[in-house]
């Protein structure tokens, strides 16, 4: 598993083979393969207008949704189209949702972002992961940034790319992303700075730990376990 596409996000596809679908997510562009029994089709016109729509997300760790007499369970961070008066729209298909939903707007408070990462606190970590459920450390900033409406691509390296440079970490506030490589230069891991030099971050779990300009230090095995290697601000 490279990734995961959660209720409501939508993508292209561009092959077929054996009951599996190669794809490209709208929302970040990644690709990746998924089976054919997990997708709603929905047309060029619908799938334009879902580009220019401003994403509306659920933001209860989990909450049911209702279509006819089905119920199934959506989790944190999934996409609400076309949202109004409890109810979504996957092409021509309308599902009931009476759980919280939030439409954010992209200029949203850093406190908001802090906030958001807290509720992931304790997530098992899990390569490819975006869910409370297991999460890896990308797929966490990623969905953080996404209930604060502002749209991160998938991988560290891909995040460290966008965003405005913060030269010194004496200059950083909550919720900018810091970033952090390893022998060969590589960026390999992300976190969300947090007030009083700590870091919130997902390496065998979403956990706290202490930042300074070397990097992560870890208070359990008293050594550093991350280097860092430059801040960015979306905010």
């Amino acid at each position: 598993m490279i990734s995961q596409v959660l209720f409501g996000e939508h993508f292209e596809i561009f092959e077929k083979a054996e009951g599996w679908y190669r794809v490209k997510l709208a929302y970040d562009h990644y690709e990746g393969w998924i089976t054919n029994s997990q997708i709603e089709p929905i047309d060029l016109v619908e799938y334009g207008k879902l580009n220019k729509e401003q994403t509306c997300v659920s933001v209860d760790l989990v909450q049911i949704m209702i279509h006819e007499n089905s119920l199934f369970s959506i989790v944190l961070g999934s996409s609400m189209p076309h949202f109004k008066d409890h109810t979504c729209r996957l092409g021509k298909t309308a599902y009931r949702f009476e759980g919280n939903v939030k439409c954010p707007e992209k200029l949203s408070a850093t406190r908001g972002i802090v906030e958001n990462a807290y509720m992931f606190l304790h997530s098992p970590y899990l390569w490819g992961g975006r869910t409370p459920f297991g999460i890896d450390c990308s797929g966490f900033t990623q969905m953080v940034y996404k209930l604060a409406g502002i749209r991160l691509r998938r991988d560290a390296w891909q995040q460290a790319e966008q965003g405005s440079l913060i030269h010194l970490i004496d200059e950083s506030r909550q919720g900018d992303l810091a970033f952090f490589d390893n022998e060969e230069g590589s960026i390999v891991h992300v976190g969300i700075i947090l007030p009083n030099n700590q870091v919130i971050h997902a390496s065998g779990k979403v956990r706290i730990d202490s930042l300074d300009h070397h990097g992560i230090f870890n208070s359990e095995t008293k050594k550093y376990t991350h280097n860092l290697r430059l801040i960015k601000r979306f905010v």
